[in-house]
């Protein structure tokens, strides 16, 4: 008998309370030692998948409300994509096409799951007692549902658009110039982006007029593009730490 099954013995003896949730300390147990078993290099890719998939559906969900920074009027959808950004480079980075391809469609199965339940949502009444009624919600979720629609298409393609020019650079540069392929790559796919988004969330279902879309969309393109030059220094620091990680015994 191993050492933590000893331990998990003795804790279920002390106390009557720990007999009804051994089965989940047990189970808790087991799967951080099989996370452990697996190799470094897919530890990483779990870790990474988790961060990417995570702040994709945030996004979505958050993205109906518009902010104003400075000259910029943005949707607050913006907020987690620099994570998305660093995660892109580095999964392209390590994973390769395949990698980042393959988080790609599973976010946006992900995320058309989610629009499913949430318009799910939306068609069941509230009951009398619920503190956020029908109108509420579907304020602020339905408007949601037109982000979803539109970051789904704008996703695939900017993501798609992401490898082809990430590896644009890489094949021409090897190893050299990460700044290049990371920026380069964010430059192209979130111009592609912003407008998709913009367009089919805000000037489509007629919540802006053609004026204020470009706008709204040239902002947050504009921010995306100063957000991803700045993020430079994070995406090496990131590299450095891969690196670094792999590299241990």
């Amino acid at each position: 008998m191993s050492a933590s099954s000893n331990y998990l013995d003795h804790l279920r003896k002390l106390h009557p309370l720990l007999e009804m949730n051994f089965s989940v300390i047990s189970r808790s147990i087991h799967t951080m030692t099989a996370f452990m078993l697996i190799s470094k290099k897919d530890r990483v890719f779990l870790i990474f998948a988790g961060i990417f998939v995570t702040n994709a559906i945030v996004a979505e969900l958050i993205g109906g409300k518009l902010f104003s920074f400075g000259p910029f009027t943005l949707s607050m959808g913006i907020l987690p994509w620099p994570i998305v950004f660093i995660a892109t480079d580095l999964i392209n980075e390590y994973f390769g096409r395949q990698g980042v391809r393959f988080l790609t469609y599973i976010t946006v199965a992900l995320i058309s799951i989610t629009f499913i339940l949430l318009y799910a949502s939306m068609n069941i009444p509230a009951a009398d007692i619920s503190p956020v009624g029908d109108a509420a919600f579907k304020e602020v979720f339905a408007q949601s549902a037109w982000i979803i629609v539109g970051s789904i298409i704008a996703f695939l393609v900017a993501q798609l658009i992401d490898i082809s020019v990430f590896w644009f650079f890489k094949d021409r540069t090897g190893n050299r110039k990460l700044w290049l392929r990371a920026t380069g790559s964010t430059a192209v796919s979130q111009l592609i982006d912003s407008f998709v988004v913009i367009g089919i969330a805000f000037y489509l279902p007629g919540k802006v007029n053609f004026a204020d879309f470009i706008k709204i969309a040239s902002s947050n393109y504009s921010f995306k593009f100063l957000v991803a030059v700045g993020a430079t220094p994070l995406v090496y620091l990131g590299h450095y730490l891969v690196a670094s990680y792999l590299k241990k015994d």
